[in-house]
């Protein structure tokens, strides 16, 4: 046992092999009653010693449905006190660099409580690392009258905050801390890097599978719309407030019902609008905002196939469908031409999924990496390519966090890379991560004219320069 004294109190964590953990420990009031669809506040702070060796209460959320259930896992702690951080430290650390975890999960899913989050291989490698749960869902990201936007990305700003004032006390360093997270993690990750206080709260970037993005908010309206029409309510704080955590889980789930982040459908996510995300934050970073924060950023090969592949969509993209969809994008001959060139034999499916990985991930990174370039802003890519043999994922969307957290034995992620996913990659990928936490230098050239793009594979990663640049290019 080992114990700690921060502004709030006295907490008490476990040992194992050198490594402290200190687990669920508030970082904000408990996000219930007149403190709901409210923006974060101070937690009030606790008498004697707080137990922080067992993991804390989750934020409101069903598990995933259908064929990717069996893939992503699901953790559901109750309790109130779900605005709460997990701390993994070398024991008697002092002045160590500090990596901060956030989850993706569709900004309707996921917590700091999966095992696959264990922050012991960071630890281990001299890093301090702080894994960070917040409101997802209707508790985050409904847009209602009378409630602030933005609360889920406001509740990771709160723990960045409490990161600055407390990680010393767990020995790290508050001037050198690297953010990092995946999916919707990435994107709510890359709002902060565009707002005005971004230097103020982290020193460094690493944006996994999710561009910046944020809807205009009549359209990121439409969900809490759908969900009030459900329950027979008005789309206000008042109504919402009515409704137990669990009904607006279970209302939004079947609102979501069919949709994939790859085709579309009602979805939660970011809101433009407020102080949190007063402006769409892809545009503030083109232009120019947290050009003094080093981005590590990157994307797999093959996203789409996480939600193509299990649930047979893949072969259920017809014609018809496919037109649509080139003319939603503008998807000219000229433009589809390469893809068909270099994927011979590739299925509707296939060449549409590609295309769609393209559209959301690869184009704006090289969009993002060319105008941070011009500025003279950092920025490293990489792409991960190994492809899983599990249901023939390939290298879809989420197969990499296995490797990053040096866990692909953890059967989080083993459920996505299988029973003999190669440690090499995994070495490789967890020391760039570590490497860029604690230098800014994960090992390759930063981004430059000749589109360096560092690609994780096994038996051995490589830098390759212009990437498919027949595919890039012709989009114009």
């Amino acid at each position: 046992m080992t114990t700690l004294t921060l502004s709030n109190g006295r907490v008490r964590g476990g040992t194992t092999d050198g490594i402290d953990h200190y687990l669920g420990i508030p970082y904000a009031a408990a996000p219930v009653g007149e403190l709901r669809f409210a923006l974060p506040a101070v937690h009030p702070g606790w008498s004697g010693e707080r137990d922080a060796t067992t993991l804390g209460a989750t934020a409101p959320q069903a598990a995933y449905r259908g064929a990717i259930a069996e893939l992503l896992p699901t953790v559901q702690i109750p309790g109130e006190e779900f605005l709460n951080v997990n701390v993994w430290t070398p024991s008697g650390a002092s002045g160590l660099p500090v990596m901060v975890w956030v989850h993706g999960g569709s900004f309707a899913h996921g917590s700091n409580a999966l095992s696959g989050y264990d922050g012991t291989s960071f630890a281990r490698d001299g890093v301090v690392y702080v894994a960070v749960n917040y409101r997802v869902g209707s508790e985050g990201f409904s847009v209602i009258d009378g409630a602030p936007l933005n609360l889920g990305v406001a509740d990771v700003i709160a723990a960045l905050r409490w990161v600055q004032l407390e990680i010393a006390a767990f020995g790290g360093d508050p001037n050198n801390v690297t953010v990092f997270g995946q999916s919707a993690g990435s994107i709510l990750l890359s709002a902060i890097v565009a707002h005005a206080d971004a230097a103020s709260l982290f020193a460094r970037a690493i944006l996994m599978s999710g561009a910046p993005s944020a809807l205009a908010k009549s359209d990121a309206a439409k969900i809490s719309l759908l969900q009030a029409k459900r329950l027979g309510i008005a789309a206000t704080r008042d109504d919402f407030a009515t409704i137990s955590a669990d009904r607006l889980v279970t209302a939004a789930d079947e609102v979501m019902a069919g949709g994939t982040p790859i085709t579309g459908g009602p979805s939660f996510g970011p809101a433009i609008g407020e102080d949190i995300v007063p402006v769409d934050p892809l545009k503030a970073i083109l232009g120019g905002a947290g050009k003094d924060i080093p981005l590590l950023f990157g994307s797999t090969s093959e996203e789409y196939r996480l939600w193509f592949v299990p649930s047979g969509l893949i072969d259920k993209i017809s014609a018809a469908l496919f037109a649509a969809a080139r003319a939603k994008f503008r998807i000219t001959g000229r433009i589809l031409k390469p893809y068909r060139t270099n994927r011979p034999g590739a299925s509707r499916g296939e060449l549409f999924g590609a295309l769609a990985t393209d559209i959301l991930l690869r184009l704006p990174i090289n969009r993002i990496a060319d105008a941070r370039l011009a500025i003279g802003a950092s920025t490293h890519v990489y792409e991960f390519t190994w492809p899983s043999p599990v249901q023939k994922l390939g290298a879809a969307h989420a197969i990499e966090l296995g490797f990053v957290f040096d866990g692909i034995a953890n059967q989080d992620w083993a459920r996505l890379v299988g029973e003999a996913a190669p440690q090499q990659l995994a070495n490789d990928m967890h020391r760039a991560w570590v490497a860029f936490a604690k230098t800014g230098d994960p090992g390759w050239e930063p981004w430059h004219a000749r589109r360096p793009v560092q690609t994780f594979d096994a038996p051995a990663s490589a830098v390759v320069y212009s990437p498919r640049e027949g595919e890039r290019a012709a989009w114009g």
